[in-house]
C-alpha cells in the first residue's frame, strides 16, 4: 500500500514530464529544418561586380554607366592604363 502513496509522480510531474518532451522534441525537429534550410539556401557572391574574368577596362565602363565617374576621369584613368605600370625613379 505504501507504494501508490508515497512513491508515484503526481498527475502533475506526469503533465510536466510530457510537456517537457514535446517541447524537447520541437526544438530538436526546428533545428534540424532551420539546419536543412541554411545548408540548402543559395549563396550570394559578395565580389559579382568585380569577378576574376573581370578587365580593368571593364570595371571602368562599369563605373561609368553606373554614373561614379565622369567621361573625362573615365577617359583619363583609360589611358592611364593603357600607357603601363609607372616607373620607380
Amino acid at each position: 500500500m505504501m507504494f501508490w502513496y508515497g512513491h508515484g509522480v503526481s498527475g502533475w510531474g506526469w503533465f510536466a514530464v510530457s510537456a517537457g518532451m514535446i517541447v524537447f522534441w520541437a526544438l530538436i525537429i526546428t533545428l534540424a529544418v532551420m539546419l536543412f534550410r541554411y545548408l540548402n539556401s543559395p549563396r550570394e557572391d559578395t565580389h559579382a561586380h568585380t569577378t576574376a574574368a573581370s578587365t580593368p577596362e571593364d570595371i571602368l565602363r562599369k563605373r561609368l554607366a553606373r554614373g561614379e565617374i565622369d567621361e573625362e576621369e573615365y577617359r583619363h584613368r583609360l589611358s592611364t592604363l593603357h600607357a603601363g605600370p609607372l616607373s620607380k625613379t
